[in-house]
């Protein structure tokens, strides 16, 4: 236990200092605690106070932002004072010549270096001239000026003459030139006047022009400049930029290349031109450097000029060992694009052959523009960016040419298009495999329509027909179905027994030159839930937003991601509805193989009432919702049927026989197809003098074996 004793003094004196020591003076009150009383703060040094608030006040914000700015406008005047004597430099030597000899030179362009050392050697003899010139023109100067004088008096006194006649006054003779000799008299008094204040604020102007000329280009360090240019905010795209950010990408040949360029590798670029929202500038590499590693370094070329790796795309144009940059002003890709056409101008109509859908813009901001005429469709992507909105807006262009016939499968079945009910010849909505087993029933259907067609071209080569589209939204349910039909064939998958996977295949086979298309929406491409056979088979082929470069090769084919396509490295969420698609059904820039498109988005309203447009322009569509499905048939029992008396039959010529029996079951049937009934019976085709046949033997004791273990098993 510690006592501390604190002492209580009542005085009237304020100046008297308690001391404890006096009886009678004070009271005493003592205090008993369980630890001792906590020692005074010490009391630091004035030296460190100071050092403290020393480095307080350099530390601070406030002053650093003044110092910055001292140091910026400073550094402005002696940037500026170097621009011009650099300027002043190239215009009075050949140096300007001299980099770009040097700078053709290190990008290896030849030709380009003989014409400027050519443009050089006629400076050089220019100048000689005017040089020579200089030697003779003080005689010149001196004669001119002395003819010119005589003149001007002669002048005047002929006019004073004159005025003494007129007025009879001998003294106006000498008036004209008093009149002159006073002029200047008065130039000489304003000199003197002006002179000693243009000596004084002279040299300050000079510096105010120096200073213009640094702040106008940034000549400071980077530190020293406002923080909205440090950051990168709003900074315009220069030439300047576009080489620093290349110099920097790490690629050590273009580093050296462009630090030997006279021109500090200004050559390397063509003129910046505004592309939309943003700037196109074409970069020439030099001789060592590729083109795919300038791609690979995207992100930090992107960072290298301030802006997001979304904001710059690298192309590959036609000319070689050129890269193509396009960089978007700082948010403007953020920024929503106009209205569809669609919804803007009610008297817009479609046309199959000759139209082209509104679908979008590009990066320039220019239309986009895509025809449909005889092209498979395939769009893929990430769910919920916008998938179905795109494929849907090119529907609801072409349902308003009244030509056109739809057959749409819907595997999603929340309605997206349910405004198609009254359009669309069939509309079948379900994600089940009930769903996907009507759909690819459907898709069957149309290569039996296809093969009517085909059958009616043959006899008649100047036939039309009328275009069928059939839409199957959320293929990727369709090719990973596990159902099976009666005879073991699966729905699904990507054999040559998948039902909905063969007959894809067959309409993008032969559907396009008898105006029956597919069109497919699928989920983040797989070799299991998109064929490779499938996504090649499209014409036109999209992609938002994907995960991997892979998944984007699959989606677009190894060249366009080669040469720049990239929908791996869209946002997800962000860049909903951008689509990098590969086609030609849209105009490019010659060698151009993609497009990067912002598509227009309608909306669930103004989609309904664009199909009310389009319901308007028929006359009273019958919707079916489900595929009617006809009579079951034993396919061998009918193969054995058409074979009939004959002892052998040529595979190709049964084939032909079942479609003549039944269009809807056997019309759009192949060798595959038969083989694969008759696998396992005991009736499969067989070679004979060279073709494929099927023998009636062997297909009367298959059937009879097929009945005894039928009998048997009911038994």
């Amino acid at each position: 236990m510690t006592e501390n004793v604190v002492h209580l003094y009542k005085s009237t004196d304020p100046d008297r200092e308690p001391t404890g020591s006096s009886a009678g003076e004070g009271s005493t009150l003592t205090l008993v605690t369980d630890s001792p009383a906590e020692p005074a703060a010490p009391v630091l040094p004035l030296w460190v106070r100071s050092g403290r608030a020393i480095k307080s006040f350099v530390t601070h914000e406030t002053t650093r932002t003044t110092a910055r700015a001292f140091a910026r406008h400073t550094l402005y005047v002696a940037g500026g004072a170097r621009i011009a004597a650099r300027r002043t430099w190239d215009g009075r030597t050949a140096a300007r010549y001299e980099r770009m000899i040097r700078a053709a030179e290190a990008a290896g362009n030849h030709e380009a270096a003989a014409e400027w050392e050519e443009r050089g050697q006629r400076y050089r003899e220019a100048r000689h001239r005017r040089r020579m010139d200089l030697l003779h023109s003080p005689l010149d100067a001196a004669k001119g000026a002395a003819v010119s004088a005589g003149m001007g008096i002669g002048g005047l006194v002929l006019l004073g003459i004159a005025m003494a006649v007129a007025t009879k006054d001998p003294t106006e003779v000498v008036t004209p030139l008093m009149a002159v000799i006073r002029f200047i008299n008065l130039m000489i008094t304003i000199v003197r006047v002006v002179w000693g204040p243009a000596i004084t604020i002279g040299p300050f102007l000079a510096l105010l022009a120096l200073w213009s000329v640094g702040a106008h280009q940034h000549a400071a360090p980077r530190w020293a400049l406002p923080a909205t240019i440090r950051n990168g905010e709003g900074e315009p795209i220069t030439p300047s930029i576009v080489v620093k950010a290349l110099r920097d990408l790490g690629i050590p040949a273009l580093r050296k290349a462009i630090t030997e360029m006279g021109d500090a590798g200004a050559s390397m670029l063509s003129p910046i031109v505004i592309a939309g929202c943003g700037v196109e500038v074409d970069v020439t590499l030099p001789s060592g450097v590729s083109t795919n590693e300038v791609q690979g370094k995207r992100r930090k070329l992107a960072e290298n000029l301030s802006r997001h790796e979304h904001e710059v795309f690298i192309t590959i144009p036609q000319a070689a060992r050129t890269v193509r940059l396009w960089i978007a002003d700082s948010g403007a890709l953020d920024e929503p694009i106009d209205p569809s056409p669609l919804v803007t101008d009610e008297t817009m109509t479609a046309d199959y052959a000759k139209g082209k859908a509104p679908w979008g813009q590009d990066l320039r901001g220019d239309a986009v523009e895509l025809s449909v005429y005889q092209r498979h469709l395939l769009i893929t992507g990430r769910s919920n960016q916008g998938k179905t909105a795109s494929l849907r807006s090119l529907a609801l262009w072409l349902a308003l040419d009244r030509s056109v016939q739809f057959w749409l499968g819907d595997l999603k079945g929340v309605g997206d298009w349910a405004m198609f009910d009254g359009i669309a010849d069939v509309l079948i909505q379900g994600p089940t495999d009930d769903h996907v087993i009507q759909v690819t029933e459907m898709v069957e259907d149309g290569v039996a329509e296809m093969n009517r067609r085909i059958e009616i071209r043959k006899n008649d080569p100047t036939a039309v027909f009328p275009p069928l589209i059939i839409l199957v939204d959320e293929a990727q349910l369709a090719f990973m179905c596990p159902a099976v039909d009666e005879q073991k064939r699966p729905y699904g998958g990507s054999k040559a027994t998948s039902r909905y996977f063969m007959a894809v295949r067959k309409i993008h086979n032969q559907g396009r030159a008898v105006d029956v298309l597919m069109w497919q929406g699928t989920q983040d491409p797989t070799d299991q839930n998109l064929p490779k056979l499938v996504r090649e088979g499209a014409h036109t082929r999209a992609s938002l937003v994907l995960g991997t470069e892979s998944q984007s090769k699959m989606a677009l084919g190894d060249k366009a991601v080669e040469e720049g396509a990239a929908p791996h490295m869209l946002r997800q969420g962000l860049d909903k509805g951008t689509l990098v698609v590969t086609t030609d059904g849209i105009d490019m820039p010659k060698g151009q193989s993609f497009i990067t498109v912002r598509t227009h988005f309608i909306d669930d309203e103004p989609a309904a009432e664009i199909a009310e447009r389009a319901k308007a322009l028929r006359s009273g569509v019958t919707t079916l919702h489900a595929v009617e499905r006809g009579e079951e048939r034993d396919p061998l029992a009918d193969i054995a049927a058409v074979v009939g008396t004959d002892a052998r039959v040529r595979t190709q010529e049964v084939i032909t026989r079942l479609a003549g029996l039944n269009t809807e079951a056997y019309g759009g049937w192949s060798f595959l197809d038969l083989k694969r009934v008759l696998d396992g019976t005991g009736a499969e085709p067989y070679k004979s003098d060279g073709v494929m046949v099927i023998s009636r033997d062997r297909l009367a004791r298959a059937l009879a074996d097929r009945d005894e273990t039928g009998s048997a098993s009911a038994s």
